[in-house]
């Protein structure tokens, strides 16, 4: 794709902010773990001169790969931005974990993105996360690239690879995803030393290193591929993207097609996210990186090519006109926030329309988010100093303009995801799609002591993470973390006992509730008489049962004044106590049952309105001890979506769980060779605390799942025993 270009790319050691949007791309690197993107990103560094020594993961020095927990972990748990210059154009370039419990950083870099770099290896297939994520990017209407990479491991192919590409990025054809480039062995070498041009028919050697030294196709080149007709592939791939109607009658007349035409017409076809270009790239060599700058400088959108994300006025008129115009009106979006030891809480924004500047004035607008924890929240505050991030390295900015990515400290209040505005027209951006945290951790403060550190640790974590969802359990009144898997909660109690907060797991407690199945008389005698006034008051009652989500019911059927009418109220008050903390230590609710008062006795002088309160309670305590009432549990009703190979095992394990399947059916929008199955079921809560876990193992990281609740039932005999035990605890 250089043929166009008036001069060659060169790299710059400084870097400078861009003046206008037309000369910033924002690209977030995609794929599986361990793809390579982190040592991808490391080698486009050197390349440009951002860097002058590439870090390793094993070593701990990677500019993305910065986090104290990611160092310990060897692999990407958080967003990073790693901007470089190309060309004149800045790419910011964000580095995004693989990994499926860190998704929430991952839709956080598609937000702040305008095209996604995905990260195939040639050593691995391409696995069905990855598939996946392409999926999620089709879904936003992402433009995309793929870049094949570790082609210096023995026994791979770029060829093959990008058959397995087309296969499965490439539409029903497979040609919407094809080579701008095939690899040259050279002298017989299994690591390719070389690149040669489908369009220019140059080759780009790299034998020496990286920058390529360009030279002509030699006969005694090994290439992997046949140029003649995979360069005939691409040009029917790039008429057929053109808007240009004339182009394809001219071709079939036999017309040599001019480069410049080709190559503005791909660009085109790339940045629309019709056309996915395919590249060879091996970070260690430097193989392709050249090519690769080009691409992402040249054919992937600048943020003016895009509309800004859909936003609301929090008062007046919706805003007209809004989009990438450094003179607009200001709109930025936090996307990361993460609290540095000196700057505090440090806020990672994308700016998409107007400029901030250090100083200015600016509202902070977060909606949305209360059901995870995060309390809406509106205030006015003052810019300070404006960063760009490089890593963890913040280099002072004077300020940063529509369609640029910046980093700001002591925003007192901003969250991620949140909106930040001009103080006097505040707007509010509609939030991206989070994933659903199924994985539920419950914990406990150490110590008493401990609590209040914890409290303000778990405001500084949801702050940052908002895939975390932070609730305390209105019936077993347990503070439980949820997750999105064992790796995101280890990252989590990892960041809260990093702030001093000493915190304990627990085990979860499900809740519990108890019923009558049949019915039952109780009778509930208080006598007490010690001197003075003592206490009187006797109760008979009949528990009887109710169907389910009737919840507690009382009836006076009281003849003759037995009860006076001023102590009914009160039998009640203590009957509907009593059930609410349960019968017996446990303290498991008893619901769904109708409690009639029938019949009882007062005393004219020691009756009292808490005498008939214990009264009421010992009655419905007498008549569970006859009846011996039924545990409930909560069901949940699950979607399960895994890969044809793994559906059996997926049946069993729901078997193992006391699950009922209630359907299967084939999931429409799986690519073909990839089949995929929707499996859904009702399961009891108490069997799926670990199995986002055991999903995972099961179907090797492939499958995914949603639950709702569905409601309560009976327990089983054999296994109510040990629920209670459980429930005690």
């Amino acid at each position: 794709m250089s043929a166009k270009k008036a001069a060659k790319a060169t790299a710059t050691a400084l870097f400078d902010t861009a003046d206008r949007p037309e000369k910033i791309r924002n690209v977030a690197l995609v794929g599986h773990s361990g793809a390579g993107k982190t040592t991808l990103v490391e080698a486009l560094l050197v390349a440009t001169g951002t860097i002058s020594r590439a870090g390793t993961i094993a070593e701990g020095t990677t500019v993305s790969d910065h986090d104290p927990v990611e160092v310990s972990q060897q692999r990407s748990v958080g967003l990073s931005v790693c901007p470089l210059r190309w060309d004149n154009v800045v790419v910011n370039l964000l580095d995004t974990p693989g990994y499926p419990d860190f998704t929430g950083e991952l839709r956080a870099g598609l937000r702040a993105a305008d095209a996604a770099l995905f990260v195939v290896s040639a050593a691995d297939d391409i696995d069905p996360i990855t598939v996946s994520l392409w999926e999620e990017c089709a879904a936003l209407g992402t433009p995309r690239a793929v870049v094949v990479t570790k082609l210096d491991v023995g026994r791979t192919s770029f060829a093959a690879t990008v058959e397995a590409c087309q296969r499965v990025f490439g539409g029903a054809d497979g040609q919407d995803a094809l080579p701008l480039y095939l690899s040259v062995g050279g002298s017989g070498e299994s690591v390719p030393q070389a690149l040669v041009g489908l369009l220019t028919r140059t080759v780009s050697d790299y034998s020496a290193g990286f920058p390529a030294k360009e030279t002509t196709v030699d006969s005694s080149m090994t290439v992997d591929g046949d140029i003649d007709a995979e360069r005939a592939a691409l040009i029917e791939a790039i008429i057929n993207n053109t808007e240009d109607e004339t182009l394809l009658d001219r071709y079939l007349a036999g017309e040599e097609l001019g480069l410049d035409v080709l190559i503005d017409d791909l660009e085109t076809a790339v940045a629309r996210g019709t056309f996915y270009p395919v590249l060879p790239v091996c970070a260690t060599t430097g193989l392709g990186l050249g090519e690769l700058l080009e691409v992402l400088s040249g054919a992937f959108p600048s943020p003016v090519e895009l509309d800004p994300p859909e936003t609301m006025p929090l008062y007046g008129s919706p805003p007209s006109g809004l989009n990438c115009d450094p003179d607009g009106t200001l709109l930025a979006e936090v996307v990361r926030t993460t609290v540095d030891p000196y700057l505090g809480r440090l806020s990672l924004l994308r700016v998409f329309s107007g400029t901030l500047t250090a100083e200015s004035a600016v509202h902070i607008s977060g909606h949305g988010g209360a059901h995870r924890g995060h309390p809406d929240h509106d205030a006015d505050e003052r810019v300070g100093q404006i960063y760009s991030p490089l890593g963890a390295t913040l280099r002072p900015i004077e300020r940063a303009i529509a369609g640029d990515i910046c980093a700001i400290g002591r925003l007192g209040v901003a969250e991620t995801g949140d909106t930040v505005s001009a103080k006097t027209a505040p707007l509010l951006i509609a939030p991206w799609d989070m994933p659903e945290p199924l994985l539920p951790i419950a914990v406990q403060a150490a110590t008493r002591a401990d609590e209040d550190a914890l409290a303000k640790a778990l405001g500084r974590l949801t702050a940052g993470d908002p895939a975390v969802r932070v609730e305390r359990h209105a019936e077993t009144a347990q503070l439980v973390l949820w997750c999105l898997g064992e790796a995101h909660a280890d990252v989590v109690l990892d960041r809260l006992r990093a702030t001093g907060a000493h915190v304990d797991t627990v085990p979860l407690r499900i809740a519990m509730r108890e019923t009558f199945t049949a019915e039952a008389r109780g009778h509930g005698r208080l006598v007490k008489q010690s001197g003075g006034h003592g206490q009187y008051a006797v109760c008979d009652v009949i528990v009887a049962p109710l169907p389910r989500g009737s919840g507690v019911q009382f009836a006076d059927k009281v003849v003759g004044g037995s009860v006076p009418s001023q102590f009914i109220g009160s039998v009640e008050k203590g009957v509907r106590a009593q059930l609410e903390h349960g019968l017996d230590h446990d303290r498991i609710p008893v619901v769904d049952v109708i409690v009639t008062l029938v019949d009882g006795k007062a005393h004219s002088v020691d009756s009292s309105d808490a005498a008939f309160q214990m009264a009421g309670g010992l009655a419905v305590k007498d008549a569970a001890a006859a009846a011996q009432p039924a545990l409930i549990e909560p069901l949940a009703r699950l979607e399960i979506t895994v890969p044809d190979g793994h559906v059996g095992g997926v049946l069993s394990d729901l078997s193992g769980r006391r699950g009922r399947v209630t359907g299967t059916e084939p999931d429409t929008s799986a690519p073909v060779g990839m089949e995929r199955t929707i499996v859904r079921a009702e399961v009891p809560d108490a069997e799926l605390v670990r199995y986002p876990i055991t999903l995972r193992s099961l179907t090797a990281g492939t499958g995914r799942f949603s639950r709702e609740f569905s409601r309560h039932e009976l327990v089983p005999a054999a296994v109510a025993a040990n629920l209670r035990a459980a429930a005690a605890v």
